[in-house]
């Protein structure tokens, strides 16, 4: 049983949705924390809700030199980092013969790449002490391939690949790793992503309507869901009956289940990504 109390934490994308969730419930569990996020409102938000003071910065996580230096400022602050949840992400509604680098870029190096830089920055601490944590949120869309999502598939697929191999490559190191993937989360992620009106109705606001129709679960039961992962220490953590769901379903039709996943698709709908600057967009939880 992995114990959180007095455990130092490190989350990004603790402005809002799950990681604000996961901010709170550790504060109330006494843990220490390090929190970051894009948003610095909404990080500041975040911190006026705790019972105990943090340490926070505002950080873009794609930036290799800004997170390792957070992460150095997090140790030498307090001593050690027992645990990072690399929780920051967003999103893009792009098919792929619609997307250009610029969005891949952006996309990957906020999804992907700011994982490992997360998790690069506190791990050889955690090698030297024989003890850790390593949680990446990936999501149901790093399960499952959907339509019109073809860079966020790619980022959140690489997630899972690269955690599931670390739990293998990190076994018997003492230090843990977990691979969490949610269904939909009542988060903000659909409404900061770029999203462009393809002239077909699925605007910004109409899949975000669309989405927070099935969106079935809130940030606080999802961040109840990954603490009580952690201290079970398991090593993949499904979140949502949705997620769960639709798992299942591409376990049994791995093929097939692609026919369904389209007809799925009539409700969220397939949308262009919006030409704007990777510097407009909040970074949130993935």
């Amino acid at each position: 049983m992995y114990s959180l109390a007095n455990k130092v934490v490190l989350v990004t994308g603790a402005g809002s949705g799950i990681g604000r969730a996961l901010a709170q419930q550790l504060s109330a569990k006494g843990a220490k924390l390090a929190l970051a996020d894009w948003d610095a409102d909404g990080l500041q938000e975040t911190e006026t809700s705790l019972q105990t003071p943090v340490l926070s910065a505002q950080l873009d996580v794609a930036d290799k030199r800004a997170f390792e230096d957070f992460a150095k400022q997090a140790i030498d602050h307090y001593g050690v980092v027992d645990a990072v949840i690399n929780n920051a992400g967003v999103a893009l509604l792009q098919r792929a013969q619609d997307l250009n680098y610029d969005d891949l870029e952006w996309v990957m190096n906020i999804n992907f790449w700011g994982v490992i830089y997360g998790t690069h920055a506190v791990l050889p601490q955690m090698l030297a002490r024989n003890t850790g944590y390593i949680v990446n949120i990936s999501s149901l869309y790093g399960q499952i391939a959907w339509p019109g999502n073809s860079a966020y598939c790619a980022a959140k697929f690489a997630v899972r690949g690269y955690t599931e191999v670390m739990t293998q490559d990190l076994a018997g190191t003492g230090v843990h790793s977990l691979s969490v993937h949610p269904g939909g989360i009542q988060t903000n992620i659909v409404r900061n992503a770029r999203v462009d009106d393809a002239g077909d109705g699925n605007t910004k606001a109409a899949i975000s309507k669309s989405f927070d129709k099935i969106a079935m679960t809130s940030p606080d039961k999802a961040a109840a869901q990954i603490l009580r992962a952690m201290e079970k220490e398991k090593v993949k953590l499904i979140i949502g009956q949705d997620a769960k769901l639709l798992d299942r379903l591409q376990r049994l039709m791995p093929v097939s289940y692609r026919w369904l996943i389209r007809r799925m698709d009539n409700v969220t709908g397939v949308a262009k990504a919006k030409k704007t600057n990777p510097g407009n967009a909040q970074q949130q939880e993935a």
